[in-house]
């Protein structure tokens, strides 16, 4: 393969639904994926939360509370899931549609709980255990950093 048509499956596979490309021939191999498969760590400078994010009147829940918002910027109590990149967090795979947890919701290992939109790419983040939501510790399109916590919850 040449540049050329290098650049061309690049461009192809931006605009299709895959998410994972290999190819080999020959000799010549490329892979292209879009999103991780895991966490990323990199050095990035601390992003500050704008006062108006965090209403002045919520507090953080106790672990065996369902329901209510939690404050952002203190730790959650318990387990939580957390975010395994940089980006924008959504609740609901399109705008109007049914969340992908909501509080109280039981959530199987490996079953969506939210997208993370990083550089135009969607990014289904699942869930790493089975677990019992307790409390949704980010706003609908707010944005996250790597290893914030999402979600607070209980093992099942």
């Amino acid at each position: 393969m040449d540049k050329s048509e290098i650049r061309e499956l690049i461009r192809i596979f931006d605009k299709s639904d895959i998410t994972k490309l290999k190819i080999k021939e020959g000799d010549f191999s490329i892979e292209l994926q879009k999103g991780f498969d895991g966490p990323v760590a990199y050095a990035a400078a601390p992003v500050m939360q704008a006062p108006s994010v965090v209403p002045a009147s919520t507090t953080v829940a106790p672990a065996a509370h369902v329901g209510g918002e939690a404050s952002i910027n203190a730790a959650p109590t318990g387990l939580s899931m957390k975010s395994p990149m940089v980006g924008t967090f959504y609740k609901s795979p399109a705008p109007g549609a049914a969340p992908f947890a909501k509080v109280g919701d039981i959530i199987r290992k490996g079953q969506p709980i939210g997208i993370i939109e990083a550089m135009k790419i969607m990014n289904e983040i699942e869930a790493e255990f089975d677990c019992k939501i307790l409390e949704i510790l980010v706003e609908d399109g707010q944005p996250v950093e790597y290893d914030m916590p999402i979600f607070a919850v209980e093992k099942v």
